[in-house]
């Protein structure tokens, strides 16, 4: 499961016409679906400033872990020129966070009649949602089960196909009852310490 979320959003809303913010928005979620769609990944839904998307659902756990890092990583590097073109033309500051969680999910058809859409639901697809809301602009936070399985076979660290990843220390998610080992794709100003 992948989750991304717009940083800046909220402030870009206040100052902007409603008008001005629809082609902004549709930028955003074509640099995202485009990273999804490359490393075949599904967009489940997108609303307001954020996107959820299935990677691996038809494969094995290993390939869509290492597809959605791919895809999360994809997506803060092209959505940072995005991101430094709004600072200079519009004066906005935004980011993406990124969260990533492996688990099972269920596949369901849910909304009103006539309103239903394909979604995918379970505690998988909350903690991958509450992943994403700690990470930080320009940031991917991935539990430790995506780590388990970029792990698996290699010795010395996590095989991110030479992709920067910190271990923290454990979160506490919100309503979850134990705290989760996390994994981060830095920001760049992170990556400096």
């Amino acid at each position: 499961m992948l989750f991304a979320d717009l940083r800046g959003y909220t402030g870009l809303a206040e100052r902007l016409a409603p008008a001005r913010i629809v082609p902004l928005l549709d930028e955003f979620f074509g640099v995202l679906a485009s990273a999804t769609t490359r490393y075949r990944g599904q967009v489940f839904h997108m609303a307001g400033d954020g996107m959820m998307a299935g990677f691996g659902l038809d494969r094995r756990a290993g390939e869509g872990a290492r597809d959605a890092l791919a895809a999360g990583h994809e997506m803060l590097k092209n959505f940072a020129q995005v991101a430094g073109r709004w600072r200079r033309d519009l004066a906005i500051e935004s980011g993406i966070g990124v969260g990533l969680h492996l688990g099972e999910v269920a596949v369901g058809m849910l909304g009103p009649r006539g309103q239903r859409r394909t979604t995918l639901v379970g505690d998988t697809v909350n903690v991958a949602a509450r992943l994403c809301s700690r990470a930080r602009a320009g940031e991917v936070l991935l539990s430790s089960s995506v780590a388990e399985v970029l792990d698996a076979g290699k010795k010395g660290g996590l095989d991110t196909q030479s992709i920067p990843v910190l271990q923290l220390p454990q979160f506490e998610l919100r309503g979850r009852s134990a705290p989760l080992d996390i994994w981060c794709i830095p920001a760049s100003e992170r990556l400096a310490f």
